[in-house]
This record gives structure tokens, C-alpha cells and sequence, in this order.
């Protein structure tokens, strides 16, 4: 039986500040095969690395991401209250690119578009992601299917996947008549009837989040998915026995 690939969620950050260039450098130490992240546009049009739209939770500071330039976004310590991460800073996804270029890694690449729409954010990562040379080595995915299907139109040749939450109906045949490449479910997903077998009968990769624990792991494993997101890489991959 394979095991899935391994993506670490936000980076490792079930020991780094989420998020972050540190987080990003461990999951690629740990022998994750990938890493997830957020993407949103800062006030002056950067696109930065964080989930949320605001900086309170994860931050020094206050506010939404989108009334910020880049420069006033670095000024804040984006450590997250882990003390031996003090002074971390927000990233540019650009900086993630060039973090990441030697290690192979893919990225799954999450467009925040959900509460604001961040007019024109779709052209912009498909043009950086070219311009970088990444394209081959990135899947794009969201819980707005509109910005997926954006990314879909503007670059046919982009990897694509929806994200989402629970209790869709015929989800499977959905990612296949918008020919996506793949679902994004939570965890609890994989018990709806037939889900995996419709899956893999449209040729649609089922990559779960966020799966931490050994016993969702081997769950995981079990039924056959493409890809674990966890906060924990260095777990899934020892347990997977790939380290």
C-alpha cells in the first residue's frame, strides 16, 4: 500500500510560528514532500504568507492584512508568542519560492479569497509562480471555487483543487465536471459513501487537512489519499516510514 505524500500544514507548524519562513525550512528538514500555505495582497499589491485576514492572532499588531503595506507588515514580530522565534517576520511568497527552490518541495498554494476577493490576486501568483519557474511544482486551491476557475482560465495548465469544508453532495462529480485536479476536504469527509471509489473513478486526488493524530494517519492510509496536511511532518513521515 502507498502512503500519501506528506504536506505540512502552514509549514511545520506544529513547532514553528505557522506561516513562516522558519516553518517552511523545518517541514523541508522534517522530509515533508510539500508544504501548504495562505496567500493575501498586502495594501501596496505584495503578495504575503498568512491565514488570516487580520494580523491579531498570529502577530504583534492589529488590523486587516489589506490596509497594510509590505513595509509596515514587516515592522510587526510574527513569532506567534513562541518565544525562541522571536522577531520572525511575515513572508512575501516570493521569499518562499527562493526558500524552497533547492528542496523539490511542492506547494499548495491556498488563494484567501473567501471573505475579500483581492481583485486581480489570481493573475498575479500565476505571474509570479511562472516567472519563478514554479508552475510545474505548485497546486492551487481555495475555498472560493471562483478564484480556482480563474486560475483555471487564465493558465490551463496550473494544478487545481477546491477546497471545503462538509455535507457537499456528489462532490467528486462536481471536481470532475469543473475538471480540477483535485478535492481538499476536511478529514471527516472520507466517511460519506463511495467518496474515495468516486474519486478515483473521475481520477480526482483527494488531498485532506488537517490530519495531526497517528490513528488519522493511518486512516488516511488506508483509504488511499494523495496527500496528508499536518501541522506535525515530522510524525506523518516517520510513521510513514519515509524518513
Amino acid at each position: 500500500m502507498n502512503s500519501p505524500l506528506v504536506w505540512a500544514h502552514r509549514g511545520a507548524s506544529g513547532y514553528a510560528p505557522e506561516n513562516t519562513l522558519p516553518a517552511f525550512k523545518l517541514a523541508a528538514e522534517m522530509g515533508a514532500d510539500g508544504v501548504e500555505l495562505d496567500v493575501q495582497l498586502t495594501k501596496d499589491g505584495v503578495i504575503v504568507v498568512c491565514h488570516d485576514e487580520r494580523i491579531d492572532r498570529t502577530s504583534n499588531g492589529a488590523g486587516f492584512i489589506r490596509d497594510y503595506t509590505l513595509k509596515e507588515l514587516k515592522e510587526f514580530d510574527f513569532c506567534n508568542g513562541n518565544i525562541a522565534y522571536e522577531g520572525t517576520k511575515i513572508p512575501t511568497m516570493e521569499e518562499v519560492f527562493d526558500l524552497l527552490e533547492p528542496t523539490g518541495l511542492t506547494i499548495n498554494i491556498e488563494l484567501k479569497t473567501g471573505v475579500y476577493f483581492y481583485p486581480g490576486i489570481e493573475e498575479q501568483i500565476l505571474e509570479l509562480t511562472k516567472r519563478k519557474g514554479w508552475l510545474d511544482r505548485v497546486i492551487f486551491s481555495s475555498f472560493n471555487h471562483y478564484s480556482i476557475m480563474k486560475i483555471k482560465e487564465l493558465e490551463p495548465a496550473a494544478l487545481t483543487g477546491f477546497l471545503y469544508a462538509d455535507g457537499t453532495l456528489g462532490m467528486p462529480g462536481y471536481a470532475a465536471e469543473n475538471e480540477v485536479n483535485a478535492l481538499h476536504p476536511a478529514l471527516y469527509n472520507l466517511q460519506y459513501p463511495d467518496y474515495m471509489d468516486d474519486c478515483n473513478m473521475f481520477d480526482i486526488d483527494v488531498n485532506v487537512w488537517t490530519v495531526n493524530s497517528e490513528a488519522d494517519l493511518i486512516k488516511c492510509r488506508d483509504y488511499g489519499v494523495n496527500a496528508v496536511i499536518t501541522n506535525y511532518p515530522e510524525k506523518a513521515v516517520k510513521l510513514y516510514s519515509r524518513n
